[in-house]
């Protein structure tokens, strides 16, 4: 009696050891796959890329919004790429959407800063030339419709406030000063507050 009995709890015990193995080896398969798409679809940005470096600006803009359309979360480089390429097509206020997501992401530091500043001039002069002639404009891809990946830290400076946790207004009595209702003590969002910003959905703390 005492052995059928030790012989179903091993059973037991061995069943429950597969049953966690087969969870845990479904878990890191989902991951791999998951990793395999997210390599391809860089691979197909840096294919978009080398076509733009050629000139073939509208072939890179398919291969970009595919792999906008199908990544989670948009590297910091896509922004800066697609907002580039959006230049060359003469699409001025997506072109501006996507570099000031760039520079409000990396800042002066990013590898990209210097060149994206460059095209945020020359795409606002570009603009002002477009809204006084009122040139049709073409459908345009806003960044707010995705979701941005903010980097290792999760973190970007506060596009409010410039990371200054303060507010400045001119009032008829001088400046005023108020506390930024939307960063922290730091003057920084978190990547889920900063995609809420974006979309215009990211609430004022309470004071």
């Amino acid at each position: 009696m005492r052995t059928q009995i030790f012989t179903i709890i091993i059973f037991l015990f061995s069943a429950q050891v597969i049953a966690q193995n087969d969870r845990a080896t479904s878990e890191q398969y989902r991951k791999d796959q998951e990793l395999m798409k997210r390599n391809a679809l860089l691979r197909m940005m840096d294919s978009a890329v080398v076509y733009m470096d050629q000139g073939n600006y509208e072939m890179a803009e398919q291969r970009f919004i595919y792999v906008l359309q199908n990544i989670k979360g948009v590297p910091s480089d896509l922004t800066f790429y697609f907002g580039k390429n959006s230049f060359y097509l003469n699409k001025y206020k997506q072109s501006l959407d996507w570099i000031n997501k760039y520079v409000q992401l990396k800042g002066t530091t990013g590898q990209y800063s210097a060149e994206a500043y460059e095209i945020l001039a020359k795409a606002e002069a570009e603009l002002v030339k477009e809204q006084t002639k009122e040139a049709a404009k073409a459908k345009e891809i806003l960044a707010r419709d995705y979701d941005i990946d903010c980097g290792p830290t999760g973190k970007v400076i506060c596009p409010v406030c410039k990371g200054s946790t303060v507010i400045i207004s001119r009032g008829a009595f001088g400046n005023q000063y108020r506390t930024c209702q939307f960063c922290d003590q730091h003057g920084m969002l978190t990547c889920e507050e900063y995609n809420l910003l974006i979309r215009g959905h990211l609430k004022p703390r309470q004071q």
